[in-house]
């Protein structure tokens, strides 16, 4: 089955998957080969538009988290470098710079958007611009460039937490208006995820991995309505909401809400799949598990995956999403390489 979707992909895709499979996932690319691929990837609109909004200090547009009045969808820092990341831009002149960007910027520079506040993330939980900075770097993959360690160690300290204590009550406190952090708290988000799925050498080992199998196990229980997606926001100086925290109620399978769909459809959300399976829990979570099998399983004869998907977590890039490696998915052809190459590395990382 793998070596269908292999070949299916090296004979249609996008050159950047065709790249990450001869490199990622093959492991057989030559230095001229891969340069010939960047080269190519290169050309395409986004890149170039992305290209003529790095500014002379390597820094990618007029924003950092995402897009606003004077930054668009890909033009900015965060966005463009996970982008370029995904694309197999790794070493390239373009990437290098904006990486060089986050060394020599200061978190208290206005770019950040915090208006010259950092929000330190060893005191807020789920919070501040150096998390969202770091898990860039992490996908990025220059995590063995630019030292994220600490940043690291608070994604699985987060995580930790979530063993030690009850349920997400334990870690806030309730006010007149809203549900609030504690402070110096420790609790889980997107970003260290997202940080730790493309970091594993960092951090991989069999007590941190079967720990964060145990966070996963307890967030993904459904047994207590009173705790499940609980509104929690964190406080400087004001109440603010954190970075799309991960709480009790966690669906593997469901958007990036932990909703599913009400119009009847069985859909995968490929990235949570994929990031889990980075971080080696396949063998440990049976509903990990069971949506690798499910994925692999809408796999056809003749190497493409005919999952179902969320198409605006899937296509939409911003902060919060984007997968889609393809130019556009105008053509069903297009659409079916982006989807069967994210099995494909799900297939990869679970070690089947």
């Amino acid at each position: 089955m793998k070596q269908k979707m292999t070949d299916f992909l090296l004979n249609n895709a996008n050159p950047s998957i065709k790249l990450r499979i001869k490199k990622e996932i093959l492991q057989d690319i030559t230095a001229a080969e891969e340069q010939e691929f960047q080269t190519q990837i290169s050309n395409e609109k986004i890149i170039k538009l992305i290209a003529e909004k790095q500014q002379p200090n390597g820094w990618i547009g007029a924003g950092f988290h995402g897009s606003n009045k004077n930054a668009g969808q890909y033009d900015n820092q965060e966005v463009a470098t996970k982008y370029m990341g995904e694309k197999g831009l790794h070493g390239t002149t373009l990437l290098n710079s904006a990486m060089d960007a986050f060394v020599t910027t200061e978190l208290t520079d206005l770019c950040y958007g915090t208006r010259g506040h950092y929000y330190s993330e060893f005191e807020i939980p789920a919070s501040g611009q150096n998390t969202i900075r770091c898990a860039c770097i992490a996908r990025a993959h220059y995590a063995d460039v630019i030292d994220i360690a600490p940043q690291i160690r608070v994604a699985l300290e987060s995580f930790r937490r979530v063993t030690e204590v009850d349920s997400i009550f334990d870690v806030s406190r309730p006010t007149k208006k809203c549900r609030l952090f504690n402070n110096n708290e420790r609790w889980p988000c997107r970003y260290h995820l997202e940080t730790l799925a493309f970091t594993t050498k960092q951090w991989r080992d069999e007590a941190n991995t079967a720990m964060l199998a145990e966070a996963f196990r307890r967030l993904m229980r459904t047994d207590r309505e009173e705790i499940i997606r609980t509104p929690v926001a964190c406080w400087v100086g004001h109440a603010v909401g954190p970075l799309w925290y991960l709480n009790e109620g966690y669906s593997i399978s469901g958007n990036g809400q932990n909703q599913h769909s009400e119009d009847g459809v069985r859909r995968a959300n490929f990235e949570k799949t994929e990031w889990l399976v980075r971080c080696g829990l396949y063998p440990y979570l049976p509903e990990l598990k069971a949506e690798v099998d499910y994925i692999l399983g809408q796999v056809g004869a003749d190497g493409i995956c005919r999952a179902e998907t969320y198409d605006g977590e899937f296509r939409g890039w911003s902060p919060y999403f984007g997968l889609q490696l393809e130019t556009d998915w105008r053509s069903k052809l297009r659409k079916s390489c982006d989807i069967t190459f994210r099995a494909l590395l799900i297939a990869h990382y679970a070690g089947l």
